[in-house]
């Protein structure tokens, strides 16, 4: 039986809107990306995605940006550098020197607009960030805390799930793609007997005069620990430092996470016997007791479970009473902790499997090299908390890093979603050197991320052509094709920074005589920060990637130069860089790199089979210096020109950048129609 015409198909229409306004009914806002966090790793992303065009939203849990640096660092002196002159106006090369400036167009938005110190005040990060996200409208919800993340299946969504956000509110988010920018908030802490007694990094006082006269008990030996000693180095009576491993010193190291010098005033305290101390052991092994006075005792933790559970404090062994020269006998009116901090697991759902259970683990999430979560597809880490990937090894959790990770994750996302393949630039294979000597020369992301991202140049068909794409996760090089979109059919380069094997380690002394190489057949031994190039056949499959031989960021590779070290860090002289980088190319690619002029073209169009690529590209397509009195009498006594022709413009190939013929080491005059081939190939 039909319906009757006049029946209302839903009933009243209050009942529609009563349906459309419950909250187990109602569809929530789909997004598709949603980034968790508006620190310099969420901006950083929101940026590329409004300039992509892509539609995305931000969620802080604050009311603006960067809330970390209201209060952290706690003594408000950042220690990533502002180095606001270089002597350089390469404005790429000078962000190799700025550690705290994101990317961005406007060069209004560079952090030594807002900074004229050296180590900048935490403060004018928040302004930065605040003026970052507001100047180029970036798209954030503030006052909004997401409490809870799932999963919900659905064969339409990108990944094959949506990311379902539910929000201090109750509000429901949903997303295809899920950035998590939220860094380390979580401090870190051991559990230990007395652990209870303990204060943290992130509430004890920063005054220094309620630590007067106190014989203080820092707990743990990184830049937190230290910069806590150095608030209070000149009031207390002395200040142990208690860690399980040794210090380890960024200058020896090469990792700006480990201790910097602007912190390090107690380690010349201690060696200079001005009471103050370092102490080796593992936390797990020690408790702490309260005395009666307030006082507080370090002692075993065995001597602890031997005592009956009526003993009072006082009452129980110290190691001082069985050995009185035990170096911590003397009791602490404050224990510090400074160990640190972690990822915040508790607003995700099992299902995503972002935590792996080990030790390092509860620090950092479970996540690839390309910083998409192994557990959930679709999900990516961003900024300080994808630092497992390059954990102590490279920049990827500090800003001078991140933010070049963080590109290379849009870039993924850019080719997985959009089809839009990984930026390249093709040039002939005449500008190879130089393409090559001008990215390690100023790029930034090369230098700061050394070991995680380098440029791959991909060769075309005869390798008379290449395409340059810059700053990929080399970890991920087996599948560039699937991430990037482009074709390595006909071998490719890699070019990464690296340093000497042996040059660094909190072990090391990385001041040795000798420590430096300046000659180009000891470039392998070079222990300073160097441009190293690997080249491939083949592109290697993930078995070779995985099971590269031990310390190497790469699979062994057909052929590998190394640009000796520069105490400049300045790889252009043409002697010593440009044309063992030139010959080294010329080998693995049996071809003349060198650039001519037309008189020596035009010789070699009439004696050789095979043309060097310059003199194809150039010479044979009418570009080039084409007209030079010795090769004009050549032409008119060949019947290729009339002898009142008149002699046409000197033109340089449009194609080469300035400096390309003295660079590649072209002669800077034609030679004389006499000289032999052989001295012509030996030209620099």
């Amino acid at each position: 039986m039909g319906l009757s015409a006049a029946a209302p198909l839903w009933g009243p229409p209050g009942l529609l809107l009563a349906i459309a306004l419950h909250p187990a009914l109602s569809v929530p806002p789909r997004r598709d990306y949603c980034v968790l966090g508006a620190g310099p790793a969420g901006l950083q992303m929101a940026y590329f995605l409004q300039r992509a065009g892509r539609d995305y939203e931000v969620f802080e849990r604050a009311p603006r940006p960067g809330s970390f640096f209201t209060r952290f660092p706690r003594h408000r002196k950042l220690i990533s550098i502002n180095k606001r002159y270089t002597g350089k106006a390469n404005a790429e090369f000078n962000l190799r020197h700025d550690w705290n400036s994101l990317l961005s167009h406007d060069p209004r938005l560079l952090f030594r607009q807002y900074s004229r110190a050296y180590f900048p005040d935490a403060r004018d990060m928040v302004r930065y960030l605040g003026d970052f996200a507001d100047t180029l409208g970036l798209r954030v919800q503030y006052n909004t805390t997401i409490a809870h993340i799932t999963l919900d299946k659905d064969r339409r969504a990108w990944n094959g799930h949506y990311f379902i956000l539910t929000d201090q509110k109750g509000q429901v988010h949903q997303c295809s793609v899920l950035l998590v920018a939220t860094g380390l908030s979580v401090p870190n802490q051991v559990d230990f007997p007395g652990s209870e007694n303990v204060e943290g990094y992130e509430s004890v006082s920063i005054d220094p005069e309620d630590f007067i006269g106190q014989n203080v008990l820092i707990l743990g030996r990184g830049n937190s620990a230290f910069e806590t000693a150095e608030n209070i180095l000149g009031v207390t009576n002395f200040i142990h430092m208690l860690s399980r491993s040794r210090v380890r010193l960024s200058w020896a190291t090469h990792y700006v996470g480990d201790l910097r010098a602007i912190n390090n005033g107690l380690l010349d305290t201690y060696q200079l016997k001005s009471l103050d101390g370092l102490l080796e052991s593992d936390l797990r092994d020690l408790a702490i007791l309260k005395d009666s006075k307030g006082k507080f005792h370090v002692t075993l933790k065995f001597f602890l479970e031997e005592a009956s559970t009526n003993q009072s404090a006082d009452a129980i062994t110290l190691p001082q009473d069985d050995n009185d020269n035990f170096a911590m006998r003397v009791p602490y009116d404050r224990v510090i902790r400074c160990l640190g901090w972690n990822f915040d697991f508790s607003i995700f759902n099992k299902s995503l499997r972002l935590n792996s259970g080990n030790a390092f683990g509860k620090k950092y999430p479970l996540i690839r090299a390309s910083y998409e979560s192994k557990g959930s597809r679709g999900l990516f880490i961003l900024g300080t908390a994808s630092h497992s990937v390059d954990y102590r090894k490279s920049a990827g959790g500090f800003i001078h890093g991140f933010r070049y990770t963080v590109r290379a994750v849009h870039r993924l996302l850019e080719h997985r979603h959009h089809s839009v393949a990984w930026p390249a630039t093709e040039l002939p294979i005449t500008q190879l050197t130089s393409s090559i000597v001008r990215r390690v020369n100023e790029a930034s992301g090369l230098y700061q991320m050394f070991g995680v991202l380098a440029d791959v140049i991909l060769l075309k068909e005869n390798a008379m052509a290449f395409e340059y794409l810059e700053e990929f996760p080399i970890q991920m090089l087996a599948q560039l094709e699937t991430l990037t979109g482009r074709k390595a059919r006909h071998g490719l380069f890699v070019i990464n920074m690296e340093y000497g094997r042996n040059f660094s380690g909190p072990d090391k002394d990385v001041f040795f005589d000798d420590r430096s190489v300046g000659h180009t057949e000891d470039a392998w031994q070079s222990n300073f920060l160097h441009p190293v190039i690997y080249y491939y056949r083949y592109l290697p499959t993930e078995q070779e990637v995985r099971f590269r031989p031990a310390h190497w960021p790469l699979p062994r590779p057909t052929a590998i130069h190394h640009i000796v070290e520069d105490f400049l860090t300045d790889w252009t002289a043409p002697i010593g860089h440009i044309l063992p980088l030139r010959r080294f190319l010329e080998n693995c690619l049996d071809t003349d790199l060198r650039s001519f002029y037309a008189e020596s073209c035009f010789l070699f169009a009439l004696t050789r089979q095979k043309l060097p690529p310059f003199c194809q590209q150039g010479y044979l397509r009418m570009q080039g210096l084409v007209s030079t009195e010795s090769l004009r009498q050549h032409r008119v006594e060949s019947r290729l020109l009339r002898d009142d022709a008149p002699m046409g413009r000197d033109l340089e190939d449009s194609s080469q950048h300035p400096g390309d013929q003295e660079l590649l080491g072209a002669p800077l005059a034609p030679g004389p129609l006499a000289q032999s081939l052989d001295s012509n190939k030996e030209e620099l």
